[in-house]
C-alpha cells in the first residue's frame, strides 16, 4: 500500500538546496552554486511529489530527464529475465537520470520511491534554455552531474545505477 504524502505540500528551492548541503554522502550532488544561482535554477525545474511505491523511471524508456531529490528515498533497480536486482538507493541531496540525460541511451533501471519524495526535475529542453541563457550555471550543473556519475561508476556496487 502507498503512504499517504503529507498535506499541503509547498515546495520551495530552498529545500533542495538544504538537501544538498547537508548530503555528505559519495553520492551527493555537489554544484558550486551562490544563492541567487540556486534560486535561478529552480525556474528552470519542476517540482513534484512521489508516493511510496511510484516508479519515477521506468527501464528501457527513451526519456532523458534528470531528477534532484529533496526529500525522501528512491531505490534503483534492474530487471533481467531471473527478477528484480536491488542496485543502489539514494536520498536527499542526489540525483538520478544522469546517465540518459547525458547519453541520450535508454534507462538502464527503473527508479521507484521508497518512501514518499519531493522531486525537482529539469528536462533537457529546459537544461538547453539555461545553457542558452545561463551559460555559467549550466556550466556548473552539468559538471556536478558528470561528478556524480563518474563517483558512481568508480563505486563498483553503484556502478550500475547510473541511470
Amino acid at each position: 500500500m502507498n503512504a499517504p504524502l503529507r498535506m499541503p505540500l509547498r515546495f520551495d528551492i530552498q529545500g533542495l538546496v538544504r538537501a544538498v548541503t547537508q548530503d555528505h554522502s559519495p553520492d551527493a550532488f555537489r554544484p558550486q552554486l551562490k544563492p541567487e544561482q540556486w534560486e535561478l535554477l529552480g525556474t528552470y525545474m519542476q517540482p513534484f511529489a512521489l508516493m511510496q511505491g511510484q516508479v519515477l523511471i521506468e527501464q528501457n524508456s527513451q526519456d532523458r530527464t534528470v531528477y534532484f531529490v529533496e526529500s525522501g528515498t528512491l531505490t534503483v533497480h534492474y530487471q533481467d529475465e531471473k527478477g528484480r536486482v536491488r542496485l543502489a538507493v539514494v536520498g536527499p541531496g542526489s540525483a538520478v537520470g544522469e546517465g540518459a540525460f547525458f547519453t541520450r541511451l535508454p534507462r538502464n533501471a527503473t527508479v521507484q520511491a521508497a518512501s514518499p519524495c519531493k522531486i525537482w526535475s529539469m528536462t533537457p529542453i529546459r537544461f538547453t534554455e539555461l545553457t542558452n541563457r545561463q551559460p555559467q550555471l549550466a556550466l556548473e550543473v552539468a559538471m556536478a552531474l558528470g561528478s556524480l556519475v563518474s563517483r558512481r561508476l568508480a563505486n563498483r556496487p553503484k556502478r550500475a545505477a547510473v541511470t
